[in-house]
């Protein structure tokens, strides 16, 4: 078996490699190109995910490229992990919208617009030479922002599944909270992606005891710490919202505190420097405990999970995944990209059903899924008033002064990424 990384001189690729390399008996890889254009980072990086992979007996063969069709040819899965325009754009996508008072985040509002408008194009072009090369091969996307991504590879044709670690994150939360093993909860997980509630926690699997309201009641306090909101926030709620609801329940405290911060941007670009530090070690062969700070917790078991699934292996039966709604969510078309439970198999990825979603959580639900529609739009299309109009619609925006200015922030400083301006 044969996976590709696009993407692989990423500092997160050691965390992949050690999952590969410890769940070697759910997915045996053969071999793992790692693709990217730049090859100094590469070549740091390939190199210790070969001593991983040596420290820990993998019999697997890491190869390093920077020539993507090469890369992918005869590849069964191919996984998206790239960043158009570096931590440099992430850091402009992070400060920028805070001039018109918006939040600064690099997958949601404008920040997050501009990166669709940057990542799409790209992304749809290296889907297309996956099919070329093998037109077989799962594309497994986990390049933000996963959702739009994810309906543009779908829209396009391409047999691709979107995936996020904001899911597996909390179950093995929950799984540590009551000390219990991880695959024995099953999250009803609902929403798109970063925009996502926990509705109900159930034991064993989809049929099993909800225990949400005994995870509330003995661990809300460290719950709403680890998100950052009110205690009586989640009780009010009942349920768990992904930690990025904050930056709609509490937009303007977000803003302001951003404004007396570095970015977020600035402090992983730090990270990245000492972390490609070490990886230049050859005594190394383990992935380093800084790694963690990285982000991505969790993104190694569930990347090798779903890649298992879809190819045949030992992966789990159920996983959330973004994928087409298709009448899951009757409020919103068929063609938008959700996030929920799905079965996943050598076929694809079918949503489970979903209870009906409160209206407190459909109408942000619908409203985002609007705006994910005029933003792929403008990431195919272009123009400037596309962008205007995605704008205008997300709702961390929604006003026409600030969704103007943000407009021409947007294509100021992404100019080199946008052909079209």
């Amino acid at each position: 078996m044969k996976l590709a990384v696009v993407g692989g001189g990423s500092t997160y690729t050691p965390e992949l490699i050690d999952g590969f390399a410890r769940l070697r008996d759910t997915l045996p890889v053969e071999e793992l190109v790692l693709v990217d254009p730049d090859l100094d980072r590469l070549e740091l990086v390939g190199g210790l995910a070969r001593r991983i992979l040596a420290r820990q007996g993998h019999p697997g063969r890491i190869t390093t490229t920077d020539d993507l069709d090469a890369g992918v040819d005869g590849a069964d899965a191919v996984l998206l992990q790239l960043r158009v325009g570096g931590q440099a754009a992430r850091n402009e996508d992070e400060t920028w919208p805070l001039e018109c008072g918006c939040v600064g985040q690099e997958t949601t509002g404008a920040g997050g617009l501009a990166k669709a408008l940057r990542t799409v194009p790209v992304v749809l072009d290296i889907a297309e030479r996956v099919r070329r090369a093998n037109p077989d091969a799962w594309i497994i996307d986990f390049t933000n922002p996963v959702g739009i991504v994810t309906r543009a590879l779908l829209q396009a044709g391409h047999k691709a599944v979107g995936l996020c670690n904001v899911a597996i994150g909390f179950q093995r939360k929950f799984a540590g909270l009551l000390g219990v093993a991880a695959t024995d909860v099953h999250l009803d997980h609902v929403g798109l992606n970063h925009l996502t509630w926990e509705t109900h926690v159930r034991l064993g699997g989809p049929e099993g005891e909800d225990v949400l309201p005994k995870l509330l009641a003995g661990h809300g306090d460290a719950l709403a710490g680890d998100l950052r909101l009110p205690r009586g926030v989640l009780d009010r709620l009942g349920v768990v919202p992904s930690y990025y609801l904050r930056y709609f329940y509490a937009h303007d405290e977000v803003v302001r505190e951003l404004g007396t911060k570095p970015s977020r941007a600035a402090e992983v670009a730090q990270m990245e420097r000492e972390l490609l530090a070490m990886y230049g070690d050859p005594a190394l062969d383990e992935k380093p405990a800084l790694l963690a700070k990285r982000g991505g917790a969790y993104y190694s078991e569930a990347a090798v999970d779903l890649a298992a699934s879809l190819l045949g292996g030992g992966g789990s039966r159920y996983q959330v995944v973004n994928t087409y709604n298709n009448g899951t969510l009757p409020f919103l078309p068929d063609d938008a990209v959700i996030e929920v439970q799905a079965a996943v198999g050598h076929a694809g990825a079918t949503p489970l059903p979903v209870a009906p979603v409160d209206p407190l959580y459909a109408g942000l639900i619908a409203n985002v899924t609007a705006y994910e529609e005029l933003a792929l739009r403008a990431a195919l299309q272009g123009g400037r008033e596309r962008v205007f109009r995605a704008l205008l619609a997300h709702p961390l925006v929604g006003q026409y002064a600030q969704a103007d200015g943000l407009t021409d922030r947007l294509i100021a400083h992404n100019r080199e990424h946008l052909a079209w301006a």
